[in-house]
């Protein structure tokens, strides 16, 4: 055997045990392309109900905002005719009450001097 073919023999068998590991590298990765292909096949089985469930409770989660807005704009108008209410018995009653106390006030002041004309 020459030192020319000592070469191509260590050089096959390098080549040899490099394709082996690109094999056994390759068959690796094969593998685990599964593993991850079937991984996602049981999240995508798990996740679409969730996802519709999740659907459902938002769309439940609209309507009762719907309600929970018109509660609000009713409050908000009960509100409002509370204070016209209030503004108006207080237009209604504030004169008429001032006038009376005044007159109240007005009645007590003769009173006190009609008393002290008597008792003198």
């Amino acid at each position: 055997m020459t030192a020319g073919e000592v070469a191509a023999l260590i050089a096959s068998i390098a080549v040899a045990i490099l394709v082996l590991g690109l094999l056994v590298t390759l068959v690796s990765l094969i593998g685990t392309l599964r593993a991850l292909r079937e991984t996602a096949d049981q999240l995508r089985r798990s996740t679409l109900p969730l996802v519709s469930d999740m659907r459902m409770t938002v769309a439940q989660a609209n309507v009762e905002l719907e309600k929970v807005d018109a509660l609000l704009i009713r409050a908000e108008s009960i509100s409002t005719t509370m204070d016209s209410a209030s503004r108006l018995a207080y237009l209604a009653f504030s004169n008429p009450v001032v006038k009376a106390m005044a007159l109240g006030a007005g009645t007590a002041r003769a009173a006190r001097r009609l008393r002290r004309r008597s008792e003198s």
